[in-house]
């Protein structure tokens, strides 16, 4: 199953740069070849044994990894996320430590993965699960920027969404987000899947009905790009992250009681699937953190107008 993984991940990486290489209209920066080089040096360390790359190697990876996808996005679209707008580069990597914290304690109870090779020290431990935790939503943001440059998805005809629906939506959402929370132990370890879908269908219409960027109003304006995008995202990522992480000492080894004769790299294949949902949680969480925060002045905006690239996220 290790050589499937491999070669679907290499699949993935191959699609990506073939694409980008298409729509390229200037060279790639400095840093993104200092991404590039840095990641290239990183695997070669790793597989040398140099134990601070190998323990570190998650977070060293996807930093890297970062640069190289910003560096693309700018190189295709003339402008980009941590070019263009540092600071909010930087409010995404920090607000992506406490969000990503709230599958954490989910995990708590659900006991569906668990960390090895993590220092014992807990600066360093701190600094490993700190770092990590905030390359997360960059990773997914930068790849669906990346992805959404490439033009794959057009406008098509609105879809609105009625009041009763979006309530329905609501109601649909948190009674996925508190039945892991309510239901025997036992029975909550099988029930993670809700809350890869849970807060995507809670906090979507409420970002809607307060006029923020949100998946329904992209629907209602007729446009796909950012749904697709970030679908194809969380693909993209959740490959790249179980290849890296299953070479690195310090890991997560996913412990969920079903499809564990299944695994490619570490994560059972049914676990695939939930990557695709979880990137448009990235999304629908820091949308609302945003909010909540008064993250670089949000605007609100009526729905017609909430339509716009990934890198407008909450800033519109």
């Amino acid at each position: 199953m290790t050589l499937l993984g491999l070669a679907i991940t290499f699949l993935t990486a191959t699609v990506l740069c073939v694409e980008f290489a298409r729509h390229r209209q200037a060279r790639l920066s400095a840093y993104g070849w200092a991404g590039l080089i840095g990641l290239i040096i990183a695997e070669w360390l790793l597989f040398r044994g140099f134990e601070p790359v190998a323990i570190y190697f998650t977070p060293i990876a996807w930093t890297c990894y970062v640069l190289l996808a910003d560096a693309a996005v700018l190189a295709v679209r003339g402008h980009s996320l941590l070019r263009d707008e540092p600071r909010k580069f930087v409010c995404i990597a920090a607000l992506s430590i406490p969000l990503w914290l709230i599958f954490e304690a989910y995990n708590l109870r659900l006991q569906n993965w668990s960390y090895i090779g993590v220092p014992v020290a807990w600066p360093f431990a701190l600094l490993g699960y700190g770092w990590s935790f905030a390359t997360i939503f960059p990773g997914i943001f930068e790849t669906a920027d990346l992805i959404e440059s490439f033009g794959w998805f057009p406008p098509r005809p609105p879809i609105k969404f009625s009041l009763p629906a979006r309530r329905g939506m609501v109601f649909f959402g948190a009674i996925c987000l508190l039945a892991p929370l309510i239901a025997p132990q036992p029975v909550a370890r099988h029930l993670f899947a809700l809350v890869w879908i849970g807060f995507v269908f809670l906090l979507d219409p409420i970002n809607y009905r307060l006029g923020l960027p949100s998946l329904i109003g992209d629907f209602t304006a007729g446009r796909r790009s950012r749904f697709y995008s970030l679908l194809v995202s969380g693909f993209a990522c959740g490959w790249f992250w179980e290849f890296w992480n299953y070479w690195a000492a310090a890991k997560w080894h996913y412990i969920f009681p079903i499809f564990q004769s299944w695994k490619i790299f570490e994560m059972p294949v049914p676990g695939y699937l939930g990557f695709l949902p979880f990137a448009l949680e990235c999304f629908v969480m820091y949308v609302t953190a945003s909010c909540l925060l008064r993250v670089h002045g949000l605007k609100s905006e009526s729905p017609e107008h909430q339509a716009g690239s990934l890198r407008d996220l909450s800033l519109r």
